[in-house]
């Protein structure tokens, strides 16, 4: 499957100053950009950085950010899924993980997060890929945001939504481990059925496991 990139950019103002949203980025463009130290959710933000650079570098790998000046303050990564993880199982080239998304906290709020995924979706090659996140509560960031899980899931639902994915039913033990996970998708419009039934199949292992 060949993978398509088309950058898009919009503007965004914030309480806080206006913001770039824009991608996806090349690494090497991306490593020439300073990475706010408060992006550190997932690994200290140098290393989340060097990270980044590597994914943006994947034929399917695509980073959009929300920089102030030449300062990334957030992102979002779409990658294939992790090759450990169930969602790999049948190597579909044509489904991406929506793989994190973070923004600092000085710009939370603001929906950053919500334009991210909508500069995301603005390239027309997204219509062929299936989109998912895994969305698992020990991930979020409670304790800075001061909100309770279902109040946070809530926050997440309404902002992948804007990015047009769904909540979907699963069997994944992970994503059952805990009611506040789930796990959301968005089907692309030039997804044929053949994927669709091959991503139920992955969706659902145990469907005639009674």
């Amino acid at each position: 499957m060949e993978h398509r990139k088309t950058y898009y950019s919009q503007n965004l103002k914030t309480k806080s100053g206006p913001l770039l949203i824009e991608g996806p980025i090349p690494g090497e463009r991306l490593a020439q950009m300073d990475f706010h130290d408060d992006l550190k959710a997932f690994r200290p933000a140098p290393k989340q950085h060097a990270a980044l650079n590597e994914i943006a570098d994947l034929p399917e790998g695509r980073i959009i950010v929300a920089r102030d000046g030449n300062t990334v303050v957030g992102y979002v990564t779409f990658l294939y899924p992790d090759p450990l993880e169930r969602w790999s199982e049948g190597h579909m080239d044509n489904l991406l993980e929506l793989g994190a998304i973070e923004v600092i906290p000085k710009y939370r709020g603001n929906a950053v997060g919500k334009h991210l995924l909508k500069v995301a979706m603005m390239d027309d090659a997204m219509e062929d890929y299936i989109i998912i996140t895994t969305e698992y509560y020990w991930h979020w960031d409670m304790k800075g945001t001061g909100l309770n899980v279902w109040e946070y899931r809530k926050v997440m639902e309404k902002m992948m939504s804007a990015g047009g994915l769904k909540w979907f039913a699963t069997d994944d033990p992970e994503i059952c481990s805990h009611p506040a996970n789930c796990l959301m998708v968005r089907i692309g419009k030039r997804i044929g059925q053949d994927s669709i039934e091959q991503f139920d199949r992955i969706r659902f292992k145990n469907r005639y496991m009674y």
